[in-house]
């Protein structure tokens, strides 16, 4: 299976659509496969976990994401495991074993503003922020 962790500085960033890169690890029998980091491709409405699917991930870990990233990764088959802090290796040790839990969102719409990779543009303009 295929797994993205949102990364920032060799932890899970609290914020998915911004985070500067994702860890792509590939997990076969509870064993890593592959381990490989991709830079952020841009934060846009649905272009992430597009971009994701393309690369056949099946589950997303982060610190926390919108109701709508949410709804994109629904759409693709994704899973999505919010509520994650911590180091990658114990991120993903974690999901290996099967004991990994998600929790909470870390981070709340429009709170990313600033941080890591900027939207360049809403696509819901009749709200105040957007969602991550």
């Amino acid at each position: 299976m295929k797994v993205a962790i949102s990364t920032d500085g060799g932890f899970v960033s609290a914020h998915f659509g911004r985070c500067p890169e994702f860890t792509i690890v590939d997990i076969k029998d509870g064993k890593v496969i592959k381990k490989e980091t991709v830079e952020n491709p841009g934060h846009q409405p649905g272009f992430i976990p597009q971009f994701l699917h393309e690369k056949s991930v099946k589950c997303i870990i982060c610190g926390g994401m919108g109701a709508r990233a949410t709804q994109f990764f629904d759409e693709l088959g994704i899973q999505a495991i919010v509520g994650i802090s911590g180091k990658i290796d114990d991120v993903i040790k974690e999901f290996s074993e099967g004991s990994l839990q998600g929790g909470e969102s870390l981070c709340k719409p429009g709170s990313g503003k600033g941080y890591g990779v900027e939207k360049s543009e809403c696509e819901h303009p009749d709200e105040k922020d957007c969602e991550d």
